[in-house]
């Protein structure tokens, strides 16, 4: 039986990584396009490196993102990024059966919109339940930035046996390649997330299993836990707020309070309620101006329609979990070439018909 090195190098699971690389419009990117020009010959020097264990991780491209806030991003090289989806590949197979159910970022089948309807399930079912329920809204302060690797590797030999030293001796390597600082993980690593997933396993099991809270969902550093009253709310809080400084050395930011369930919660792009959801402000008010710049280099035949459409699309698409039928109308409303409405999608509805 292969080691679970021997399966990160396996040449079918890097294949399977090069793949990764060309999805969309990754493979227009000079490294992809040069990578797949001569495929063979790269995924079998990589092949060697990884068996001879001289493979050592490049140097970082560093550049900014603004949506939906600005962040410094680090991006390995592509053929780096074989190997970490790889790495990725093989510890999913060892954590996906240790998460809790009820944790979405970076899980197949999971995502933010499950998450969304898993929080307003939970609204409806304390207000039934309780005369005066509470939510808990917690976010950790600089999330990938914060996170300790000291902790990440202590605790990913708690699962990992000693015997499998050359994964561990891999995956310490990527981790140690950050260029963040003493602590912190990049942004743009394939195996950042699992290195958090790592981390926040260890709340979320506590929260769970040790503090017997029913109502917790999780989507990265963004957590929302629903409980019967103010009072609990805040011994559960501190709970957490002790777990996560003590054992996990990070901080909840200024964003993390408590308020009756009644008032709804912010999060995760949307306002819910236990009787609908709407698309955030801030969400709206970059649609609004997005549109509005779109139209006009249209209108100067900068760019055609079709590139219009796809640039609206993305948010319909977010917009359409909401119940924000209206609202889409009013945005809109100037532009008759958007279509608003999807005769498989409507708007508020969970899933796709058939």
């Amino acid at each position: 039986m292969p080691t679970l090195y021997e399966r990160v190098y396996d040449y079918k699971m890097l294949e399977k990584g090069f793949r990764q690389t060309q999805i969309g419009s990754r493979k227009y990117k000079y490294p992809a396009y040069k990578l797949a020009e001569a495929k063979e010959m790269h995924l079998a020097a990589l092949w060697r490196a990884l068996r001879d264990k001289t493979w050592r991780p490049g140097p970082y491209s560093e550049f900014y993102v603004y949506e939906p806030k600005e962040r410094l991003i680090h991006a390995p090289r592509t053929i780096d990024k074989i190997v970490q989806y790889s790495a990725h590949q093989v510890l999913m197979d060892i954590y996906g059966p240790v998460y809790i159910k009820y944790t979405y970022a970076g899980l197949d089948g999971r995502g933010t919109h499950k998450a969304v309807d898993r929080i307003q399930h939970m609204m409806r079912a304390a207000e039934r339940q309780y005369e005066d329920p509470y939510i808990i809204k917690a976010d950790i302060r600089k999330f990938f930035y914060s996170i300790d690797r000291d902790i990440v590797k202590k605790l990913y030999r708690k699962k990992i046996p000693a015997y499998e030293f050359d994964f561990l001796w891999l995956l310490d390597m990527i981790l140690d390649s950050s260029p963040e600082g003493a602590t912190g993980v990049p942004l743009g690593n394939v195996t950042s997330l699992d290195f958090t997933s790592i981390t926040m396993n260890e709340l979320d099991q506590y929260c769970v299993r040790y503090l017997g809270l029913k109502w917790y969902v999780r989507y990265n550093d963004d957590i929302t836990v629903v409980v019967k009253d103010k009072e609990t709310a805040r011994d559960v809080l501190s709970k957490m707020t002790a777990f996560v400084e003590k054992r996990l050395h990070l901080q909840f930011n200024q964003k993390t309070h408590i308020y009756p369930v009644g008032l709804g919660i912010n999060t995760l792009g949307f306002k819910i309620y236990t009787t609908h959801k709407l698309v955030r402000d801030q969400s709206k008010r970059k649609m609004k101006r997005r549109i509005k710049a779109m139209d006009r280099k249209y209108k100067a035949g900068q760019i055609d329609e079709k590139k219009v459409k796809m640039g609206v699309n993305a948010w319909l698409g977010h917009a359409r979990h909401s119940n924000s039928y209206n609202l889409a109308r009013r945005i809109f409303a100037k532009y008759p070439y958007i279509e608003v409405e999807d005769k498989n999608w409507k708007f508020g509805e969970r899933h796709l018909k058939k």
